[in-house]
């Protein structure tokens, strides 16, 4: 039986475009929107700072160097989380849940997004576990983070359902004995959802 249900942020609840940031640093520093794609998100400087390995004040410095010129932090860390767009369905899925099941997020995911947007999501204080990589210093699809969300719910993972839009993040928590969903819309989600018996009122 399912009692916890674990869901990712990016393109779960909300949905969010790296363009409109890209957009903001060509916009300032005339660099070519491919090379500056490369250089935050291409190389490894994105995936250390979601992993915790840097500081936000490293990752500021990094993308200075990157475009060229200097950007005060407040202004690029506006710029960086300024991506996201909620994802009403999802937010109403959540609502519906709560009270019902143990709620969980899990995301890859730094510190910039989640003092700036995650946590002042509507739904967010709805979660009853949060595990953010950039705190436990795993990425998806490693076991850790996923372990670390079943121990904050305190379930065994045959009782929990993730939800992922990306495939082999789902196949990850599948892996660890968690039912793994890939999201790809809201029909389908409340579909498999209804393939492990939850049917939300």
């Amino acid at each position: 039986m399912i009692r916890g249900i674990i869901f990712d942020f990016g393109n779960v609840i909300c949905s969010f475009d790296v363009e409109i940031f890209l957009a903001k640093l060509h916009e300032r520093s005339g660099r070519d929107v491919e090379t500056l794609r490369d250089g935050v998100y291409g190389s490894r400087l994105h995936s250390r700072y979601e992993r915790g390995e840097i500081s936000s004040k490293e990752f500021h410095r990094e993308v200075v160097r990157c475009i060229g010129m200097d950007i005060p932090v407040e202004e690029l860390a506006d710029w960086f989380s300024g991506i996201f767009t909620p994802l009403e369905s999802t937010h109403g899925l959540i609502r519906t849940l709560k009270g019902k099941y143990r709620l969980g997020l899990l995301s890859n995911t730094n510190e910039w997004h989640f003092l700036r947007h995650i946590r002042k999501v509507p739904v967010f204080p709805l979660f009853d576990a949060v595990t953010l990589s950039f705190e436990v210093g795993a990425l998806k699809p490693e076991p850790g983070i996923y372990l670390d969300a079943l121990r904050k719910l305190s379930l065994p993972p045959e009782t929990c359902v993730f939800i992922d839009d990306i495939g082999k993040y789902a196949e990850g928590a599948a892996a660890l004995g968690i039912r793994g969903i890939r999201y790809t819309g809201h029909a389908e989600l409340l579909r498999e959802l209804a393939g492990f018996g939850v049917v939300p009122p």
